[in-house]
């Protein structure tokens, strides 16, 4: 079940806020330019499917936002606990980073935690199977898929070379709590 926690950036240990509920959270990610949606697959998403059929379960969708959005690449990033390069691939996203482009994605299948850093506030978002998240270049943030990663993902991307994280060199992703420990 998808879950949101805000917390005071110099208070880790106590939320302001926690919740579950949809329509909480789409409201109180939207004030910081956060987009939140929940979306169905067309038609059924085998283990294993191929990113083909990913994107035909979820053509309607992805079509939607790539409109909308203007991307230029779609791709699907999938992981397993069994991975083993998990350790490496966890570490590369655990310290706080922003982007200049959104960092979109979609969870096919499996979780992540997605924590953003706004104004004073951390925002920790677990993202599940049926979730998009859109979050706004030169958002902080960092993002944390578990000692045991398993997830399928949808990524959209504007620019050509993908995925480029700019390190703030702070240590605030190492005080706040990690997805699964």
């Amino acid at each position: 079940m998808s879950r949101l926690r805000i917390f005071a950036e110099d208070h880790p240990d106590e939320p302001l806020l926690a919740t579950t509920d949809r329509a909480e959270m789409t409201r109180e990610l939207g004030a910081i330019g956060v987009t939140l949606e929940q979306w169905e697959a067309a038609q059924p998403v085998a283990p294993g499917a191929s990113q083909e059929e990913v994107f035909a379960a979820y053509r309607a969708d992805i079509d939607r936002l790539v409109a909308e959005r203007g991307f230029r690449s779609v791709d699907v990033a999938s992981i397993g606990p069994d991975n083993p390069k998990r350790e490496e691939m966890r570490a590369k996203f655990l310290d706080e980073h922003f982007h200049k482009e959104d960092e979109v994605r979609f969870f096919v299948a499996g979780s992540g935690l997605f924590t953003l850093h706004v104004d004073g506030k951390v925002y920790e978002v677990l993202c599940t199977q049926g979730d998009l998240i859109a979050v706004p270049d030169s958002t902080k943030h960092w993002f944390d898929m578990g000692p045991e990663p398993s997830f399928v993902a949808i990524r959209f991307f504007t620019e050509p070379d993908g995925w480029v994280g700019h390190f703030t060199g702070t240590d605030i992703a190492g005080r706040f709590p990690r997805y699964g420990g």
